[in-house]
């Protein structure tokens, strides 16, 4: 595909001039927690880009995982990858609506299982409606292939993984709920969940890491994770509350060139829906 593009985002009007190049494969990557509004799957329905297929993250998880999206296996991934008819190889554009919640999810998972051509759409599809391009309901067609897996799993830290962290330091914490939630003082959107944080843990807002709809430009960014305390020289692993929105953290620590970075893929749910970890909250 010529005049690749450079980073790990692409603009509207970069994939509007290469929605018919070969090789190009395009994801709704939608999903929203439910205080959003928001139906992921009946947007699509209703209006996607063309060429779009939908990755469903309720759907594309590790069957009989108590935890709501368990990263599946590689040859359980290989099968939903190649039923949509993307490949490996393939330039894979992945955008959800407002740009920098979820998309960045199915980013990290297709770059995780050897995707290397893997970006995110800037300004989502609410960005691509509000400009007046192109949106169909047709269905898109799919032709099944092959994607080969090359999994990284220094990508995907573990929960034992993650107990080690907080027991003995070695990698920062980069936690990517919002403030309140992050304190304790707010609820989380789950039953059972306990409010706080993990100890020693860094709160970088994912929201806080995108204006408008695009990435902060480096020198924003870099400036966010000093204010939260995250020291971009030294290690870092990525939470959340599902895991979903840690992945926003890593493509942004990734864009300013940090190269140790991990994903803790049962994140909050995980940590707080168990009563043998540590919880710190925030005082009021």
């Amino acid at each position: 595909m010529s005049t690749s593009p450079t980073g790990f985002t692409v603009s509207s009007a970069w994939l509007a001039e290469h929605l018919n190049d070969p090789g190009l494969s395009v994801i709704d990557g939608s999903w929203y927690l439910p205080a959003q509004g928001r139906d992921a799957k009946a947007e699509y329905d209703a209006g996607h880009i063309p060429r779009a297929v939908f990755f469903d993250h309720d759907v594309v998880v590790e069957p009989g995982s108590p935890l709501p999206h368990t990263m599946p296996s590689p040859l359980i991934f290989a099968t939903f990858a190649g039923s949509m008819g993307i490949s490996r190889d393939d330039t894979i554009v992945v955008y959800d609506g407002p740009g920098f919640f979820s998309a960045p999810r199915v980013w990290w998972m297709f770059r995780t299982m050897g995707a290397k051509k893997v970006y995110v759409l800037e300004g989502g599809i609410d960005g691509w409606k509000k400009e007046g391009r192109l949106v169909t309901r047709q269905p898109t067609k799919v032709a099944s292939c092959l994607f080969e897996v090359d999994f990284d799993a220094s990508r995907v830290a573990s929960f034992d993984e993650m107990r080690a962290i907080v027991e003995g330091g070695g990698r920062q914490i980069a936690d990517a709920r919002p403030a309140g939630r992050f304190a304790g003082r707010d609820p989380e959107p789950r039953a059972g969940v306990r409010g706080g944080h993990m100890p020693g843990a860094h709160n970088v807002p994912a929201i806080s890491l995108s204006r408008d709809g695009r990435l902060l430009p480096p020198d924003e960014l870099k400036q966010a994770f000093a204010e939260a305390g995250v020291d971009l020289d030294k290690p870092v692993v990525t939470s959340c509350g599902s895991g979903v929105t840690a992945a926003v953290v890593a493509l942004a620590l990734e864009t300013l060139g940090h190269r140790d970075t991990k994903l803790y893929d049962g994140s909050w749910t995980e940590w707080g829906g168990r009563t043998d970890t540590p919880v710190v909250k925030d005082e009021a």
